[in-house]
């Protein structure tokens, strides 16, 4: 297994550098970004010659904190959920745990704060669904972790990068002043635009506050603004992605356990599967031009995402006949 494509997925560059062809000869399967994005329509208007527009901006916040079920006033736009992420874990200063598996960079936004560690109060990270196995916990649930954090003193910080494909489950309306929970939502996985660099912060006033010290003045950029609000008003698009999606995760079900694979995951941008050849299936893939997500920690294990077409993902279930010797 090629340990290099271990940390996160989407490096199709280092894939062409290691295992050949172009860029356009590969099917991208390494995240769980939805591979068929929202459309921006060509005429968006995006002024490029001024500053982020300040109204543009608490417009972009009403409008997503509409999507979330969220109080606007607790809503804050950020350059990407990730970056979110690490700034609130040096604004909290508390030690950080987790539930495993999860994302790595949920590991390394508290490695500091571990350090400091002197009492209970902790900031428990949750990511719901989460990611890589696509585990999904009840809102029941989450209540129950958060009373149990406030109870010592601690935080929960509540990841719902994939929560757009299941509202149902958000917490984003429990985010209160008086409440010690932190909600993280990122546009670029639902909506396919990753490189939009869009999140959002659901956090009490005094996180926000010091959020809004640490990204400055203009936190995202003109085109992020007006990319992010008129998809989270394109209510349709919205709702048919959401019916999509489900459809199209069972037909990449069909053909991974087709191919001997145990298939685990709720979240419909993403399987994780399990094969006793995991490892060498990934090698065997990628000499097909089709990347796929290892885990260094486990070689039984691939995070597989959505193809974009039914001829994606035929080319899919061939790579997965050839690069299976037992298959």
């Amino acid at each position: 297994m090629n340990r290099a494509f271990t940390h996160h997925g989407g490096d199709l560059a280092a894939a062409v550098a290691a295992y050949g062809g172009a860029c356009e000869d590969w099917i991208d399967l390494s995240t769980g970004i939805n591979p068929l994005p929202w459309p921006v329509p060509p005429d968006l208007p995006i002024d490029w010659r001024a500053l982020p527009d300040r109204e543009a901006l608490l417009a972009l916040e009403r409008e997503a904190a509409a999507h979330f079920g969220a109080d606007p006033d607790l809503c804050r736009a950020a350059p990407g959920s990730e970056i979110a992420l690490r700034v609130i874990a040096v604004s909290l200063g508390l030690p950080g745990r987790c539930f495993a598996p999860t994302y790595r960079s949920h590991i390394e936004a508290f490695d500091k704060a571990r350090a400091l560690e002197a009492g209970p109060a902790t900031v428990l990270v949750v990511a719901n669904p989460n990611n890589p196995d696509g585990t999904l916990r009840g809102r029941d649930e989450i209540a129950a972790l958060l009373a149990a954090q406030e109870a010592v003193g601690g935080w929960l910080l509540v990841d719902e990068a994939f929560a757009d494909c299941h509202p149902g489950v958000s917490v984003a309306d429990m985010v209160a002043r008086e409440r010690r929970l932190v909600v993280l939502r990122s546009f670029g996985k639902f909506f396919g635009l990753a490189g939009v660099r869009l999140g959002f912060v659901l956090a009490p006033p005094a996180l926000l506050s010091a959020l809004n010290r640490r990204l400055g003045a203009w936190p995202v950029s003109a085109a992020a603004l007006a990319i992010g609000r008129a998809a989270y008003g394109d209510r349709a698009w919205i709702a048919a992605t959401r019916r999509d999606l489900g459809g199209r995760a069972a037909a990449l079900d069909e053909v991974l356990i087709r191919h001997g694979m145990a298939v685990q995951g709720a979240c419909p941008l993403f399987r994780l599967a399990h094969a006793p050849n995991a490892a060498s299936l990934f090698e065997g893939l990628a000499r097909r031009h089709v990347l796929t997500r290892p885990f260094e920690q486990s070689g039984r294990m691939l995070r597989l995402g959505l193809p974009r077409d039914s001829a994606a993902l035929a080319r899919l279930d061939e790579a997965l006949a050839q690069a299976d010797p037992h298959d």
